[in-house]
């Protein structure tokens, strides 16, 4: 029942994402190790595998009744282990870090929250306590979205690293495909040719523009404002021929009160003022994914329990990276997200600092505790 232990023995798991990843590990062996965990300290245990070979977990401590419920939730896939300086899979703590990959995102987030939840309820407790270990979230959170579709809870918490500060909102994005047409010809016949790459030049500038805009515009509180850049650009066939076409994909990060719609819209305005002052401008605009940003309510149940239990000043912060709170919020379940602290996300070196750990686990048990009891 020690949180750095049970790190360890979930970091030397492969759960690497495979949609990430082609040939990735996947969840299915740290599910099975989850699932072996939760069983042997009572909790009801359910496997989701809507995908094969991507199950998330959820373990369930079921109240006497008339208490409310709290879902704890965190991912289990990892980004790649390639370029990882060292044995991503061997844990090695030095001057008070465990170092390997998922130490911060976030398996020390589900090791805290996993012995959290078998603490809290050693005394029972009248609320549902739901354990939601998920796969995917690196990718497409396709794992959160099952979960939703089966369970639900009157708070969550999301343990994703948030430095023991308290995190209550987070961008969206959205992605999207613009098509520029041309017209191929050979590059000796510039009269019968349109260069669809020359074209997408001046999409170019004025998404750059957008991007001035965005920066200058109104502010959110916590997150500023959105932004959008170019991501890819692709064209052309040989250096002797005109381009038929040029795709560009670009993203739009996006803060609460700004809607995919709204952002297609800005594309919209953009492309239809080139087609009528650019000669020979046409272009298609396609929507991707898009996942909504994120507001918690400070005055919720579950962060003013939450915040009594720190015993100081919280930080009130916010992230520019999506996750799945958002999710969580669209289903109508108020949430916030605090995890541990650390560095390295999806970097070469990777740790969680182990005092962190310890000091989330204390936080989470108590606020499981004083929220279902």
């Amino acid at each position: 029942m020690n949180p750095r232990d049970l790190l360890a023995d979930l970091i030397s798991i492969d759960s690497v994402n495979p949609d990430l990843v082609p040939g990735g590990n996947g969840e299915g062996a740290i599910a099975g190790f989850c699932a072996t965990w939760f069983q042997r300290n009572g909790f009801e245990v359910h496997r989701l595998e809507r995908r094969p070979g991507r199950p998330s977990l959820v373990a369930v401590r079921k109240g006497t009744g008339g208490g409310r419920s709290l879902m704890l939730n965190g991912h289990l896939d990892t980004v790649g282990l390639a370029g990882y300086d060292g044995d991503p899979l061997k844990p090695e703590i030095n001057d008070g870090r465990m170092f390997g990959r998922g130490t911060f995102d976030m398996k020390g987030g589900i090791a805290a929250m996993m012995i959290a939840a078998a603490r809290a309820t050693e005394r029972p407790l009248r609320g549902d306590v739901i354990v939601a270990c998920v796969a995917d979230e690196e990718h497409g959170s396709s794992g959160t979205e099952e979960v939703l579709d089966r369970f639900t809870a009157d708070a969550a918490i999301v343990t994703e690293p948030s430095h023991l500060e308290v995190t209550l909102a987070h961008k969206g994005f959205v992605w999207f495909d613009v098509e520029v047409q041309g017209r191929a010809a050979h590059g000796s016949r510039p009269e019968l040719g349109i260069d669809a790459i020359a074209k997408a030049g001046h999409f170019l500038v004025a998404l750059e523009q957008l991007g001035r805009d965005l920066a200058e515009g109104p502010r959110h509180h916590l997150l500023g404002t959105g932004t959008v850049h170019a991501s890819l650009i692709g064209g052309g066939e040989e250096a002797s021929t005109y381009p038929a076409t040029c795709r560009i994909t670009l993203e739009r990060r996006t803060v609460p009160g700004e809607s995919p719609q709204q952002t297609e819209d800005e594309l919209r305005t953009i492309l239809d003022h080139l087609t009528t002052t650019v000669p020979d401008f046409t272009a298609t605009l396609t929507r991707g994914l898009a996942r909504e940003p994120f507001e918690a309510d400070p005055e919720a149940e579950i962060v003013r329990t939450l915040i009594a239990n720190l015993g100081e000043p919280p930080v009130i912060r916010a992230e520019p990276f999506w996750t799945d709170c958002a999710l969580l919020d669209r289903a109508g379940i108020p949430c916030l997200l605090f995890g541990v602290d650390g560095a390295g996300a999806h970097a070469a070196t990777e740790y969680v600092d182990l005092a962190s750990l310890d000091r989330l686990t204390e936080v989470l048990t108590a606020t499981i505790a004083g929220f279902c009891h």
